[in-house]
């Protein structure tokens, strides 16, 4: 997957497309696989890198939602059952069975979480990952050695999936050029074209790179631009008013000390009637999440003070010993695109969750809401949808059951290679192919110069931001240490793409700037 091999794809002025997908993130990139899959021609255009907002910074699960089905929406949990099993049929190499526990502290609860969580199951019969049960209170605190253990009485192990997002956004990009797809990040969509009649035909995009601009011809436009969906929709009607509210997110990330086990813990009610998560993740815990409505969408936002107060007091109640702010190594804040209530509301409670298509009257899709669990059946209802439209010729959906890219059963997970699937051989070839790059980036982590070097020949890495935050994930295990590294990674990331000195510097000097967003002081 090269770049400068996609751009040349868009050169051809007189091409007119199947797809233009406006958005690399979860739901564009499903909507460009389904495209190409069902053999269509599609371009996808990602205004910065692949996964770079929302579908990064997400919980790492992969579930069908058991917070929903306390709220009784037991079509919206059956679908996204339904999907995790299919995700992780396709892409085992990056989504894995991860077991929970509920720690009760009263025996109703106990009763209680077992007939939902027991209703669970029967609801993804077919799609299984393992059943629930009942366990004693020794067996919670074998199971999770730090659990608060006065007052305990017993608990409840259910299981969902638990994934790496930026991964499996990157993977997906792959599969997409794979099937006859173009993918363009470090690409704007700066203008929607509309040919006669006012429908929409095109679209105008800038290379962040070079600043060549290019005019983009399609029968049917996609907008699946996540938190910025409005920005294209107002592109194509310009009064169009907003549709969506960003909810801001917030996961703070501990050693494994905090946890030390493969057991995931969850906080089935907290006070503010979330749920929290604590997930093994990458020899690290991802502790979280925060759910606060923001005013504007922000592609890096920054963590409430608040939100920072919450997980540590929440957690601390269930953990033993209790994490502090010192204790954080990386904290990560996203902002979710939730469909806006008819009346004005503070909560997002009051806000939908499941996704939602909207067509314009010039006949612009946009695809909004939903999560990455469901990214697959939200690209086909996309797709449907331009085929209702009568925009292209009807095929079918084949993503139910097809393959992403770097597809790899029962991977080595104590192994951090394990990410890259069937692609692992040909990196530990590089690495043979040359002593330099079998040497480590950080002498505290296991990644390689070969990484590197991979990431930008075969992953679009264009950036020092785009290495270490989405392809190796450093910047997510070990902020500080992210920082430190910067200065090597730019060196090869420089020598891949020619560039000089110079831009070495200013990459390291806008990295270390966004990572002091990932650093609690």
């Amino acid at each position: 997957m090269k770049r400068e091999e996609q751009i040349k794809k868009i050169q051809d002025a007189g091409k007119v497309w199947d797809f233009i997908v406006i958005g690399g993130g979860a739901t564009g990139l499903g909507c460009a696989v389904d495209a190409a899959t069902r053999g269509y021609s599609v371009a996808l255009f990602e205004k910065d890198d692949f996964a770079k907002c929302t579908s990064s910074r997400s919980t790492k699960l992969v579930h069908g939602g058991v917070r929903y089905l306390q709220k009784g929406d037991v079509m919206l949990v059956l679908e996204a059952l339904r999907e995790r099993g299919r995700m992780k049929a396709n892409a085992p190499h990056l989504v894995k069975d991860q077991a929970f526990v509920i720690s009760n502290y009263t025996y109703w609860d106990n009763f209680l979480y077992f007939c939902g969580l027991a209703f669970y199951d029967i609801l993804s019969f077919g799609f299984g990952y393992g059943r629930s049960r009942f366990i004693r209170k020794s067996t919670v605190s074998k199971y999770l050695p730090t659990s608060i253990k006065q007052g305990l009485k017993g608990g409840i192990v259910y299981h969902d999936g638990q994934f790496d997002d930026s991964r499996m956004a990157i993977n997906l990009a792959q599969t997409c050029v794979e099937n006859g797809g173009c993918v363009v990040n470090h690409t704007e969509v700066t203008s929607i074209l509309h040919n006669n009649k006012g429908k929409v035909c095109g679209v105008k995009v800038t290379d962040s790179e070079t600043g060549a601009s290019y005019e983009v011809k399609a029968r049917a436009i996609i907008n699946a631009a996540g938190i910025f969906v409005d920005n294209v929709m107002q592109m194509d009607e310009p009064n169009m008013p907003p549709m969506v509210k960003p909810s801001q997110g917030v996961h703070i990330v501990l050693d494994m000390k905090f946890l030390q086990s493969d057991y995931a813990l969850m906080v089935p009610k907290t006070s503010d009637g979330r749920v929290l998560f604590a997930v093994p993740w990458h020899d690290r815990v991802v502790v979280g999440t925060t759910d606060i409505l923001r005013e504007t969408p922000e592609s890096e936002p920054k963590y409430l003070e608040k939100e920072v107060d919450f997980i540590l007091q929440t957690a601390g109640l269930y953990m033993n010993p209790a994490p502090t702010r010192k204790d954080i190594v990386s904290i990560f804040a996203g902002q979710r695109p939730l469909a806006a209530p008819k009346k004005e509301g503070k909560s997002t409670k009051e806000i939908s969750r499941s996704h939602k298509i909207i067509v314009s009257d010039n006949n612009l899709i946009t695809i909004t809401g939903g999560k990455w669990t469901s990214y697959r059946l939200m690209a086909e209802d996309t797709i449907d949808k331009a085929i209702a439209l009568q925009a292209v010729e009807p095929r079918k959906c084949v993503t139910k059951s097809f393959r992403i890219h770097g597809y790899r059963k029962n991977p080595n997970l104590s192994d951090h290679m394990y990410i890259y699937g069937s692609d692992e051989p040909a990196i530990l070839a590089l690495k043979n192919e040359d002593a330099s790059f079998a040497e480590k980036i950080s002498d505290k982590y296991d990644y390689t110069v070969a990484e590197v070097i991979w990431a930008v020949r075969e992953e679009m890495a264009r950036t020092v931001e785009d290495v270490i935050a989405r392809r190796v994930r450093l910047l997510y295990i070990d902020s500080r240490e992210a920082v430190s590294v910067a200065p090597k990674v730019a060196a090869i990331v420089a020598k891949e793409l020619g560039y000089d000195k110079a831009w070495e510097e200013a990459q390291v000097k806008s990295f270390t700037e966004t990572a002091q967003k990932y650093i609690v002081d």
